[in-house]
Formats: structure tokens, C-alpha cells, sequence
């Protein structure tokens, strides 16, 4: 069941979003070389139990960690420890908060240092379909119609988009209806209706889309080896434009 936020759960949602995009900002400052990932996870940690919220990804369905930090041809839920970032390493970030009953989720991937051109393009790509999709994130279109604007975008710019993982509606659960996914034919999938808030998230490889997952059972890689970038954001349906939750002030919905 697709549940519609009411103006009351609108605004507590803007409040969890608002956290996790600061944490998300907090992170991505701090894809530098020689950190490690794990000295990420513990900062983040630190910055949202400092707001009163909690991490929304810790020990859920049994992940370890606050953050997914997702290296190079990691795709997504890359679990953060021990290993050092060096330049010219990508680093998605994919970060959730709770707070007042509400989570807010979104992510992107930041360079290490000076990334190469490919590298730099590749995140710039998986932004900016984030941005078509969202041409179409308003009342009377339907959910594929979002889903095939990504789509087209990312492959118009010779890259391919992640199947087996998709967005989703989100709110006082983490994971809600409807599904979104990033492909598909258009005019499919539920009516968009004032309300609804919705986790898009463009995962795009540079390769081929088949992926496969470790022996951790949670860090997904790009079967070919290719890079990875992702980019997501918490959005409410309204009766006009659509409503980026998870930006804070002085970010645009495309740069973190």
C-alpha cells in the first residue's frame, strides 16, 4: 500500500531529510586519500546521534555500519572498515537518518583527490539523469515515466543502468510502496499522487548493468569490473513542482 504523507508528516520528513543530507554532505568531505572508510562510518555515526537522530542503515536486515561506502566498481552497500582511499578512487555514499518517526535516504558519489575524466563523467551523467527523472516526479504521470527518463539518459550517454536494485517509496519505513526503478517503458506502474515520497536512486555502471555480490552478502560489484556511480535523494509528490527533502541549504539537488 502507497501511503500519502499527510502536511504534518511532510514537514517531519523535511526534518529527517535535512540530517541526512548533512550527513551525507559530512561525508563526502571527507573523501580524501589516505582515510579509511570505517573513519567515515564512525563521524557520520557521531553527527547523527549528535542531531538526536539514528542511523537509519545500522545493524537494518543486519548491516553493520552507518553508511554504505561503495569504492570504484563497488555499485552499492559497500561495508565501511579498514580499507584506504587513495586518489583518484570514487566513493559512493549512501546514507539514511531517523528522526520523529521519519527517515530520510540519499546518496552520491564523490572523487578522491583528482579522479580521471572518464571517472568525473560517469558521476556527472548519474546526477544529472536523477534531474530527468524528476521532470516527471509530479501529479498525473506515473512512476515507469520517471524510471524511463533515467533511463534514457544514461544510456544516450553510453552507459547502463542497475536492474536488479531500484528505488523506493519511503517514510516512516525505510522501505515503502511504490517500487521505483531506474528502467522501463513509460506510462507504467502507479499514479503519482500529492503525497507520496519517493527514494530515486540512478545507480549507473560504466560497463555493462550485470552485477553480482560478494561473500559479505552485501557489497554489490559491477560484473565487468567497470565503475560505478550512484545518486539518490528523498522527494515528495506535491500539486505543482516536486519537493527535494534531502538538500540542504546552499546545495542544488544535483551537487552535494
Amino acid at each position: 500500500m502507497i501511503i500519502l504523507k499527510s502536511p504534518r508528516e511532510a514537514d517531519l520528513m523535511r526534518r529527517a531529510g535535512a540530517i541526512t543530507s548533512a550527513a551525507r554532505k559530512l561525508a563526502g568531505s571527507m573523501v580524501v586519500p589516505g582515510i579509511t572508510t570505517g573513519e567515515i562510518d564512525k563521524a557520520v555515526y557521531q553527527f547523527l546521534k549528535a542531531q538526536g537522530a539514528e542511523p537509519s542503515f545500522l545493524n537494518y536486515n543486519g548491516f553493520p555500519a552507518s553508511v554504505c561506502l561503495s569504492v570504484n566498481d563497488e555499485v552499492i552497500h559497500g561495508i565501511p572498515g579498514k580499507r584506504r582511499l587513495h586518489e583518484g578512487d570514487i566513493v559512493s555514499v549512501d546514507v539514511g537518518a531517523f528522526i520523529g518517526g521519519y527517515h530520510g535516504d540519499c546518496a552520491d558519489t564523490f572523487p578522491c583527490g583528482r579522479a580521471s575524466e572518464a571517472a568525473m563523467n560517469l558521476i556527472r551523467v548519474t546526477r544529472e539523469s536523477f534531474r530527468e527523472g524528476i521532470r516527471f516526479a509530479r501529479q498525473g504521470y506515473r512512476i515507469s515515466d520517471i524510471s524511463h527518463a533515467i533511463q534514457t539518459y544514461v544510456e544516450s550517454n553510453g552507459y547502463s543502468v542497475v536492474r536488479d536494485y531500484i528505488g523506493h517509496g519511503v517514510g516512516a519505513k525505510l522501505h515503502e510502496a511504490p517500487e521505483v526503478p531506474n528502467f522501463g517503458e513509460p506510462g507504467r506502474g502507479p499514479r503519482l499522487l500529492a503525497g507520496m515520497t519517493l527514494a530515486i536512486e540512478p545507480m549507473v555502471n560504466a560497463g555493462g548493468y550485470d552485477i553480482r555480490v560478494l561473500k559479505d552478502r552485501w557489497t554489490v560489484i559491477t560484473a565487468d569490473g567497470s565503475l560505478s556511480a550512484h545518486y539518490e535523494n528523498t522527494v515528495l509528490i506535491t500539486d505543482g513542482e516536486p519537493e527535494v527533502l534531502t538538500v540542504t541549504e546552499g546545495e542544488s539537488d544535483g551537487h552535494c
